[in-house]
């Protein structure tokens, strides 16, 4: 009996362990000093930089947003236009969806961890929120896959690469980052569901990180990205699935574009406006002969 109950209290012991090791991991950046500065002073003036060159064109109640999540020389440009429509606005909660390039999951993955680091500093995460979007939802999961290396070991940057931005103009703010491997309706609705459900009682702000198409020259990748940016401004979220699914249009992310949309509109916010459109061929270090496209857009009441 003595050691029966012994190693039921290992195992106990074991298992509280290892839980408290999984909750209390931190998210270290994985992309700094390559798609972005890794020095502080370097990225904040970066930012700065591009910030200066947009200007608010948004009046009304911003639900959601679409930046890019290239490297920042090439996508920095494009991106800051959405953060300047948000900037010293105060919410809740930030939630970025980001799609996965390296790793292969069912549904969608919610970072299990106490906080994302960069440069900037660290993102508290909310635990207690996160834990309630997995209880509401059947394909959503605590998880480190499409948040840390795997199998291919690169870390995801497409997350990452947003949270500078929101550092510089939201300052401190809670995090719930979630990456999405099978950009397919019944997970898209599925997410949605549950964020729309957990959050109708907060001021949340949702973040879809995706780049548009990839590798066309210049002129085909403007014709080509002027067809989804329709879809947005039309706010059909359903008609961009099916373009992107039959290879109509590009968009890599364009589950949490989707995803983005469907929530704000069950949260009341149901206006959408592309913001700012360019391509990796219209900086001054891009060429033009295979280009990738960016957009900035918001989701609004």
């Amino acid at each position: 009996m003595v050691k029966t109950m012994g190693v039921l209290g290992m195992i106990i012991f074991l298992t509280a362990f290892l839980h408290a090791q999984k909750s209390d991991m931190v998210r270290s950046p994985e992309v700094a000093g390559a798609f972005y500065p890794g020095d502080a002073g370097k990225l904040t003036s970066m930012i700065d930089d591009f910030l200066t060159e947009t200007k608010q064109v948004i009046e009304g109640d911003i639900g959601g947003l679409v930046s890019p999540h290239a490297g920042y020389v090439y996508s920095g440009p494009v991106a800051a236009w959405s953060y300047r429509q948000i900037e010293g606005k105060k919410y809740d909660v930030v939630i970025v969806i980001a799609p996965s390039h390296f790793e292969y999951f069912k549904g969608s993955s919610i970072y299990p961890g106490t906080s994302y680091e960069t440069p900037l500093g660290s993102i508290t995460i909310d635990q207690q929120l996160a834990q309630k979007i997995v209880a509401a939802g059947s394909t959503i999961q605590l998880s480190k896959a499409g948040h840390e290396p795997g199998m291919m070991g690169r870390g995801e940057h497409s997350l990452e690469v947003q949270l500078p931005f929101l550092q510089t103009v939201l300052g401190d703010f809670k995090l719930i980052p979630i990456v999405i491997a099978e950009q397919k309706w019944e997970n898209i609705r599925d997410l949605g569901d549950a964020l729309a459900s957990v959050l109708k009682d907060r001021k949340a702000l949702i973040i879809a990180s995706s780049d548009l198409s990839h590798y066309h020259g210049y002129k085909t990748a403007y014709e080509l990205d002027q067809h989804l940016q329709d879809l947005f401004n039309n706010f059909d979220y359903r008609k961009i699935i099916e373009q992107c699914e039959t290879r109509n249009i590009e968009a890599c992310g364009y589950g949490p574009i989707a995803v983005m949309m469907y929530t704000c509109q069950k949260l009341g916010y149901k206006k959408s406006k592309v913001i700012k459109y360019a391509t990796s061929g219209d900086v001054p270090i891009g060429e033009k002969s295979q280009v990738v496209g960016y957009m900035s857009g918001a989701v609004y009441r």
